[in-house]
This record gives C-alpha cells, structure tokens and sequence, in this order.
C-alpha cells in the first residue's frame, strides 16, 4: 500500500485500545510510530489475561497485536525527571504527540501541549480521550463501555423496550476502533493544515463524540421531534416496510432484505422469494397498498423463506435487485469471499513463532493496495534503537538502563 505517512513520525504515549489503535492506522500508512511504554509493565493491554470467557495468551495476544502492530517501542518510565527529558529529546523529531492520558496525569508528568509545544513548537499534538477535553468532566476517564456504549444512547437504541434493559456493548474495543479511526484522521488532517499554513494544530477525539456521531441522524430526528420514536424491534417483528425486515431460514440463520425504495422492484423482488403471484396481489402490488398491508406480507415471506435452507437463498437471492444480507457471525468474516477480496484480513508473524496471527486490517485503502504491517514489537524492543537515532550515546544509554529509567 502507497505510504502516504512515509516521514511521518509519531510518539505515542497511551495504554489500552482507542489511542494505540489510532497510532496502528498511522502505522499501517506508513508513519514511523515509537509507542513509550513503563519500562516494565508495558502497555495495559499487555497484561490482560481474560475478555469476558476467552483466556488470552500472552504470547499471541490479539490486542497488542491488533492495536500496535508496525510499530517500535521504547520502555520509559515517565515518573522520573530522566524519563521525561528523554520524551522531550525524542519530541524534538518528531511531527505528532498522541496521548490518551487524563489531564491530571499530563500535568504531573509535564507532557502536556505547553510542555511539548516547548521543545518542538511545530509538533501536532493529538488527545484521544473519554468524554472531551472541554466541560466539567474533561478530567473523567471513561471506557468505551461507558462513554461510547452506554452515555452515548446507543445502547438503548439497539435494545427492543420488550426485554426491559439495555445490551452490553458486542465485544471488546467496539468503541474503541471506531474512535481510532476518527483521531487518525483528524492527525492526517492537522498534518496536512501544518504543511499548507506551517501552523500546528491540538487534535480532539473523545469515545462520547465519535459515538454521539455514529448514531447522529436518529439523534438529529429526535431532537427535531423531540421524542425517541426510533427504537428497537424484537425479532420477527414485522416492519412497516415488509421488505426491510429479519427473516429465519429452514435452517435457522438469518437473512435480512433492505429494500428502501421497492416500487420498481416489487415484482423482482417477489419472484425471488419464490412468491411471484403476490406482485399481482392488490394488497402488494404498489408501494402504498404493501405498506398498508405490511403485516400480511409479512408473514407470507417469512413463511416462504423458513422452507428453505439459508444455502437455498444464497443462490436464489444472488440475482435478485433489491438488498439482502446474512447475519453472519464474527469468525465468518475469517472465510468471507469478500472480505478476503478486498484484503480485509492480513497474517503477522506470531511472537511465539507459531502459526501467523490473523488481524483485521484498518480500513482505508491507497490505490487497492492491502495494508502489509509488522508484528506488534515486544516492550522496548526498539529502546537502544530510538535512543541512539536520538543521538544519545552508548554510555548514557547504560546509565538510564542501571537507573531503571529505561529498558
């Protein structure tokens, strides 16, 4: 893929999934990302052990994997003057500061705007955090479970009023990745800014903003009418459109067709779903007359489709004009023609020099090149590299490892 971060350097100095993901884009467009970890405990994500029931090997942990492959780290500890002056001489060449440290702890360890604006005026400093840098709560911490998921609304938008309660979120990091994404545009942006003016931008990017937009039109509706009409439906639930609802197949999965605008396809549509009389039927034959009677189509299409197996509508719909789509589960994308095709998925070699990790790769695409990463380094594998680009010399670099100040 064309390395449009080619030059770029980046110093990230962030534990978790939102921020480090962010600098795995930044990575993957070819920006050169040194990640600071505690010269012992590393980045948080390293010493995870469980998510909800899947034990994570150390060893091929996917979440260091995923959030900070291709880059090179250095072990600092930041909580001693050394730590930090080493930062400031390695800020000094470099072009972006990401960081999801909470106000407080930028303070205390001076690696705030001010303080890196002071050795290096031109660098793009670039916050990634819970719920905003402004208000009365910019110094909460938060995760996306809480700032994306649930303070957001939407949770409680995707969880039918029948079941009485919201949805945890689906999976780990679903707030995360999506915020990532954000920031790393926002510094593509800034970068680009910097190059046209010579002026050096803070970039912004919180788990409460970048979900407050995911879900912005059904926001936007409802401040407009001032009630929350778009909810949630259980299954089966027939829709006002017919041909915008969840069906079973014979063989249990599901299917949905997504068939916006069907006036001109309502006749294709039901020749596919092996029910060519009802285009003839008045009850269906026009877009009012459908939508009038929703529930009686309903019904004929869901029984139409449970006496078929889903490997019958996969080549019966194949044809078909309108949209329609399997629900499929999270390990489907692994065989998945079309992702595949598009190079969704990428291998890395594995720490443990096992079978190579499989990862999902960011989303943007330069020219239909796939994203050809390394694998996440080991803590401080790259500390005596870094240092000595930096110009610090072998005698120096002994005496931070004898402190403890770096690894």
């Amino acid at each position: 893929m064309a390395k449009v971060m080619s030059g770029i350097r980046v110093l990230e100095v962030a534990n978790f999934v939102f921020v480090p993901t962010t600098g795995g884009v930044l990575a993957d467009w070819g920006a050169d990302v040194i990640k600071v970890e505690h010269p012992v405990r590393g980045d948080a994500n390293r010493g995870v052990l469980r998510l909800q029931n899947v034990v994570i090997d150390r060893q091929r942990n996917p979440l260091i994997q995923q959030s900070s492959r291709g880059k090179r780290s250095i072990g600092i500890d930041l909580t001693t003057a050394e730590g930090v002056e080493l930062l400031y001489e390695l800020a000094k060449s470099c072009d972006v500061f990401l960081t999801n440290l909470l106000p407080a702890a930028r303070q205390k360890l001076k690696v705030d705007v001010e303080h890196l604006r002071a050795v290096n005026p031109s660098i793009i400093y670039a916050r990634g955090s819970a719920l905003g840098d402004k208000g009365p709560e910019r110094l909460n911490g938060g995760y996306d479970a809480t700032a994306f998921w649930a303070r957001s609304g939407t949770a409680l938008l995707v969880a039918p009023p029948e079941i009485n309660g919201p949805l945890l979120q689906p999976g780990p990091g679903y707030g995360d990745t999506i915020s990532a994404t954000n920031l790393a545009g926002g510094v593509a942006a800034a970068l680009l800014h910097r190059e046209r003016t010579g002026e050096a931008l803070e970039v912004d990017v919180s788990l409460l903003s970048s979900a407050v937009w995911t879900v912005s039109l059904s926001t936007d509706i409802a401040m407009e009418t001032g009630c929350n009409d778009i909810v949630a439906t259980m299954p089966g639930t027939p829709q006002a459109n017919p041909f915008t609802s969840i069906y079973e197949t014979g063989s249990g999965e599901f299917i949905i067709l997504y068939i916006v605008v069907p006036g001109p396809i309502i006749a294709d549509t039901f020749e596919h779903l092996d029910l060519p009389e009802l285009a003839k039927d008045p009850r269906f034959s026009t877009v009012n007359a459908l939508f009038a009677n929703a529930e009686a189509a309903h019904a004929l299409i869901a029984e139409a489709i449970k006496a078929q197996p889903l490997s019958y509508w996969k080549e019966r719909l194949r044809t078909m004009r309108g949209q329609w789509a399997i629900y499929q589960t999270i390990l489907d994308a692994e065989t998945d023609p079309q992702v595949l095709a598009n190079d969704m998925i990428f291998e890395v070699e594995a720490p443990d020099g096992g079978r190579p990790l499989k990862l999902v790769a960011s989303p943007v695409q330069f020219d239909h090149t796939p994203i050809a990463p390394d694998r996440a380094p080991e803590l401080g594998e790259h500390t005596e590299q870094i240092l000595q680009e930096a110009g610090i010399d072998w005698e120096r670099i002994i005496a931070l490892k004898d402190a403890g100040v770096v690894n």
